[in-house]
């Protein structure tokens, strides 16, 4: 198989893996699932490219699944630490370009850091952080935490504010905020023009620091 950089390996298949891997093949990518557990890679063997029984602790077993000839590559085991740790060595081993790791605690996220994973994912953690966004401004639709206190957030333009322009909101002269454009039903609206005007409903998205995004948000 020729290297593709949307070719993905997904290790662990419970709840987190398994949404993960169908997500990615239902954007058309090429995804393996891996698991130990009999039952869940057969769950998956219809809606992956490919779900494979293998001890993912075992750099041998690894190469003959064929997953070093894949760029990217997420462990999602849970409770299992130490599998999760032997599993990624042997991916990083293997050579597997980009590596992200689910973390069932700090202690855990800390270890796979020091290993050299690309990005340490605590789900609990992060979904807690986006329903209490969303829950605490109702405006508020999405919200993506991108690090160094930085978020993407999209909000709703309530009715108040139809024909107002993207100046007019003071968004980057007065909140220190960027709009990164505007999603009106399915169309997407760049607003590097300050003078586009926003509508009831559309979808604003917002890139800069919480405490900014939170005192702009509170003014809707």
């Amino acid at each position: 198989m020729a290297k593709d950089t949307r070719n993905f390996a997904v290790v662990g298949l419970g709840a987190f893996g398994s949404a993960v891997a169908s997500e990615l093949a239902r954007f058309g990518n090429r995804v393996v699932g891996l698991d130990m557990d009999e039952k869940r890679v057969a769950q998956m063997a219809s809606i992956l490219h490919s779900a494979l029984i293998v001890d993912t602790t075992d750099d041998s077993a690894l190469r003959e699944a064929g997953i070093d000839r894949y760029d990217v590559a997420l462990v999602a085991i849970g409770r299992d630490i130490q599998a999760s740790i032997l599993t990624v060595m042997n991916l990083k081993l293997l050579g597997i370009e980009t590596l992200w790791a689910k973390a069932s605690n700090r202690t855990h996220h800390r270890i796979l850091s020091k290993l050299g994973v690309d990005r340490v994912i605590l789900p609990e953690q992060e979904m807690g952080r986006h329903i209490a966004q969303m829950l605490n401004n109702p405006v508020v639709q999405d919200y993506v935490s991108m690090g160094n206190g930085y978020s993407v957030v999209t909000i709703v333009v309530p009715e108040r504010l139809d024909g107002r322009s993207i100046r007019s909101l003071g968004i980057a002269s007065t909140y220190d905020l960027r709009a990164l454009g505007l999603m009106r039903g399915t169309e997407f609206l760049p607003c590097a023009d300050l003078s586009q005007t926003v509508a009831p409903e559309d979808k604003l998205i917002l890139l800069g620091k919480r405490p900014e995004l939170r005192r702009f948000g509170d003014t809707l």
